[in-house]
């Protein structure tokens, strides 16, 4: 059985190498939407998404980001765009409702033909002071906990396919 949803989950690859031009608005607002139908506990909404473009920012991040590793690295590749995703640090699943925004985000990036990649350490990021500063620049109130980035651009170059599945991936009792 085969359809286009099923196709866009099986060809998704991981992108680390983007062209520097930015994404369109239309094409982020697409992305975002999707971002907010992710399934969440009890349809609570949890997470937050905030969009970063602007060179500044991109750059702070990536500077926290690189910090957090021991590193002097882009570990955001040159995306044009980041997407962070927080969730309320109160819920009760806040990583699980966080972890399938970033799901969203990235399948709907690919059903676009855009280049995606999740970049963890956010949650460190954002339980520096730096990090706490960030959110309350940003008008975000109240207790956080950073889930991933989600960055998002043009492919500089096609993905790889898909390894192979691993034989034993599925049990079935």
């Amino acid at each position: 059985m085969t359809n286009e949803t099923l196709e866009t989950i099986k060809s998704r690859r991981s992108c680390r190498a983007y062209k520097p031009e930015q994404i369109t608005d239309e094409e982020l607002n697409a992305v975002l939407e999707a971002g907010t139908y992710a399934a969440s506990a009890m349809g609570r909404q949890s997470a937050k998404i905030v969009v970063v473009q602007d060179a500044a920012t991109r750059a702070q991040l990536t500077r926290m980001n690189a910090a957090v590793m021991g590193k002097d690295t882009d570990p955001m590749y040159g995306a044009p765009t980041i997407l962070v995703v927080l969730a309320d640090a109160h819920a009760a699943n806040a990583v699980p409702d966080g972890s399938l925004v970033m799901g969203n985000l990235m399948l709907a990036a690919a059903s676009l033909g855009l280049g995606s990649c999740w970049i963890n350490r956010a949650k460190e990021e954002f339980e520096t002071e730096e990090g706490k500063a960030l959110l309350r620049q940003w008008g975000i109130e109240g207790d956080w906990v950073g889930i991933g980035h989600c960055i998002l651009g043009y492919p500089a170059a096609d993905p790889k396919p898909a390894a192979p599945r691993k034989p034993d991936y599925i049990v079935k009792v």
